[in-house]
């Protein structure tokens, strides 16, 4: 496989600061779900969107040429299989003028690109038409930047299963109650080891 090509898609969280962007992350997990937003869909469409940069590239998140992004070094992966059989595509990059040469079926896929101006291509985005993009631990894993934030996410989900066991053996047994403690599912890529 070529190094500047990927067979994976990542959602990547937005936050004002890194702690917001990983509760944004924590959120997205606990819910198994990333909802759509109409931002930057110029038919209005709710799509849920991707980049298609390869891992290796990111570790500091998805930054276009001038080292600044929204986005954070928080997110999902998933393949780009997986995303095209939810009906997910590439954006389509063209002009303003452009927009109405799309038949309405495509519409959701226009991204206005006007260099040197406007120019978005550094994100490589792929979007999902939906209100919600459902997921699980079968066809996703989660993106953070290093071990430190792995551990804290694995840490903070033990301790809300053991919160769990304790309010359960209130009304049940204490060793039934630890019976319903889940492992932490999910596979954790950190991006300093990639």
């Amino acid at each position: 496989m070529r190094e500047d090509m990927s067979d994976f898609l990542i959602h990547f969280t937005k936050g004002e600061d890194i702690e917001a962007a990983y509760q944004n992350l924590r959120s997205i997990i606990d819910q198994s779900v990333v909802y759509g937003s109409n931002a930057k869909i110029r038919d209005g469409s709710n799509c849920v969107c991707f980049s298609e940069a390869p891992i290796s590239s990111l570790k500091s998140g998805l930054l276009n040429p001038f080292f600044y992004s929204p986005y954070s070094p928080f997110g999902i992966i998933t393949t780009k299989e997986h995303i095209y059989g939810q009906g997910g595509r590439p954006v389509i990059y063209q002009s303003e003028a452009e927009f109405h040469h799309l038949s309405f079926g495509n519409s959701w896929r226009h991204m206005c690109y006007e260099p040197p101006a406007v120019d978005f291509t550094w994100e490589r985005e792929w979007r999902v038409k939906t209100d919600g993009y459902h997921f699980h631990p079968g066809n996703t894993q989660i993106i953070v930047p290093d071990d430190s934030w792995a551990q804290r996410l694995i840490e903070e989900h033990d301790a809300e299963q053991q919160w769990q066991t304790l309010q359960y053996s209130q009304i049940m047994d204490e060793l039934l109650a630890m019976q319903y403690e889940e492992p932490f599912p999910w596979v954790v890529i950190e991006l300093e080891n990639t």
